[in-house]
């Protein structure tokens, strides 16, 4: 069955008014009667007529500008499937007028951050995607883009300091409880270890989640501690530390590794032939091969490449065709098992 397509000229004749006044009172501008306005409405509700956005766009030929700032993929892989979907998003979207540039930083540096933040302003975008590491930094960005009026969105890392922007990840602090509530299936009355390597802001959202779900449901149970440990130091250095904290806690039944450098630890674990249950974040390939081998009992999936493509597609949906952004849209939290790692490889 053919479904007509109406036009503005059609809603105009069908309301008795000219196609001046239909378009002002679609789009909100100028003066229009109360009496022309309802006999508008009242069509376009019984037509359910869409405006076609796109062709108006189209017309215009306007080009549109989005940034994205986020850590370089040769220092930590985590961002290698990030790239990948802004790539996505941008072929997606190019064809409609939107021009995407990556600025890639180093994240352990600041100064790499605020380099690369200064190039994409001097780029003169109209919105600015931002993978945050540091805070700081991030909410100065923040505060140039409100002077310059670009828009700014936030994917993977929320700061609690830059408020009223879009965010687009997962809620950090039920991932925590996620990881909480597998170990509690797993392990009973036991030392529990929270580990952190190179922390950040995000990942104390994700111990506090974690410590919520114990002391909300079996408080007192279990003794849970928590570590932190720095890849920035000497290799052989950083191997000890690991072996040296394993060591003085023989007694440890289950650790929680609040990021992706959970196969660190499993490698750790592997040469002391220390067995216990193991949880972190992410499809790395090392962390894949071990959780593999049943070295990693689970991993959560953070979905980097989905959170980047859709940054993308928001942000260019907002500016081609007025799509409102909502504050934040958080995706679901996938637990992955050497089962179902295979579904999740795209």
């Amino acid at each position: 069955m053919d479904i007509k397509k109406y036009t503005i000229k059609d809603v105009a004749e069908l309301a008795g008014v000219s196609k001046g006044t239909v378009d002002r009172v679609l789009h909100k501008r100028g003066k229009v009667s109360q009496k022309a306005f309802e006999k508008v409405n009242k069509v376009l509700k019984q037509l359910d007529f869409q405006p076609n956005l796109m062709a108006r766009n189209l017309r215009k030929n306007k080009l549109y500008k989005i940034c994205a700032l986020l850590p370089d993929p040769k220092y930590d892989s985590y961002w290698i499937p990030a790239r990948k979907g802004i790539r996505s998003g941008a072929k997606e979207y190019k064809r409609f007028g939107v021009i995407v540039e990556q600025y890639l930083y180093n994240p352990v540096e600041n100064i790499s951050f605020q380099e690369k933040s200064r190039e994409a302003l001097s780029a003169e975008p109209n919105a600015i995607l931002i993978a945050p590491s540091f805070e700081y930094e991030s909410t100065e960005l923040f505060r140039k883009c409100r002077e310059q009026d670009i828009l700014i969105a936030l994917f993977d890392n929320h700061i609690d300091t830059i408020k009223g922007e879009f965010f687009i990840g997962q809620d950090l602090v039920q991932c925590g409880r996620i990881g909480a509530n597998l170990i509690d299936k797993m392990v009973k009355k036991a030392k529990i270890a929270i580990v952190h390597i190179n922390k950040e802001p995000h990942m104390q959202l994700k111990e506090n989640g974690f410590k919520n779900y114990f002391e909300r449901n079996i408080k007192g149970e279990n003794q849970l501690i928590t570590q932190n440990f720095n890849t920035r130091i000497a290799k052989n250095d950083f191997s000890f530390e690991i072996s040296k904290f394993i060591r003085s806690n023989p007694d440890i039944k289950a650790i929680f590794v609040t990021n992706s450098k959970t196969y660190l630890i499993a490698k750790e674990l592997e040469k002391l032939n220390f067995e216990c249950t193991l949880i972190g974040f992410d499809l790395l390939d090392e962390n894949i091969e071990y959780l593999e081998e049943g070295k990693i009992d689970f991993l959560i999936h953070q979905k980097p490449k989905r959170q980047a493509y859709l940054g993308i597609g928001y942000l260019a949906e907002y500016f081609l065709f007025g799509k409102p952004m909502p504050s934040q849209k958080l995706l679901p939290i996938d637990i992955i098992t050497s089962e179902n790692v295979k579904y999740h490889l795209k």
